[in-house]
């Protein structure tokens, strides 16, 4: 069965909120909501939403400034404004902010969801191709790029891949991969390290290991397949 989108939706009017939500759910999203600006950042870059759509007022703060700090964080999901506002000025700023599309209130539920489903096709597109790990000779190869990991490099990176987007403790990860091995309490973290400086000139693998303070490591963003 197929997935459905995941959207947020961020609006300062209940009534707003509350219709968009039903709207868009009615035309198979996953439909998520938000009031604030500064509530809202860390859901955009959570990696969780395939799209959001942003209304361009959010009570005090500025939905196309929301976008903007979304966009220097490094999100990269598709972005449509919504706005009464129809200048060219404030089109235009919405999307240098980085909106990848811009619609004027009122507007037609079908042609939201079209916009939407233009954009999604386009971050598809866009998007670099699974990395893949072959376990014959421990490499990790895209379509452009390719790795060469240890053994136990590989089996790190194994690890996370099959619990991405989950956190692993890093006594976990040590159990799991050193055993009864002697091993220093920071042995994880130095392999951690080896990992990201093979993987940093390889931008196009589609993935990050990323480090949760006093919780340890999760593989966020697309996974690499075996």
């Amino acid at each position: 069965m197929t997935r459905a989108p995941r959207l947020l939706v961020i609006d300062d009017d209940p009534e707003i909120r509350s219709a968009l939500a039903r709207g868009l759910g009615l035309h198979g999203y996953a439909v998520e909501a938000e009031a604030r600006a500064d509530t809202a950042l860390p859901r955009l870059l959570s990696g969780k939403y395939d799209a959001a759509v942003i209304d361009v007022m959010l009570g005090e703060d500025s939905g196309i400034e929301l976008v903007r700090r979304a966009r220097q964080h490094g999100a990269s999901l598709p972005v449509v404004m919504l706005s009464a506002l129809s200048d060219v000025d404030h089109r235009a700023e919405g999307l240098e902010a980085g909106a990848d599309d811009y619609v004027i209130k009122p507007f037609a539920f079908d042609e939201l969801v079209a916009r939407l489903k233009v954009q999604q096709r386009r971050a598809a597109a866009l998007r670099p191709a699974p990395a893949q790990l072959s376990s014959t000779d421990q490499t990790l190869t895209t379509q452009t790029r390719s790795v060469q990991l240890t053994d136990r490099e590989f089996a790190l990176l194994a690890l996370l891949s099959e619990h991405a987007g989950t956190v692993l403790p890093r006594q976990q990860i040590l159990e799991t991969l050193w055993g009864l091995e002697p091993a220093s309490d920071n042995v994880v973290d130095v392999y951690i390290g080896y990992l990201r400086r093979k993987l940093r000139p390889a931008c196009d693998f589609g993935f990050e290991i990323v480090t949760e303070r006093h919780r340890g490591f999760c593989l966020k963003g697309t996974a690499p397949r075996r």
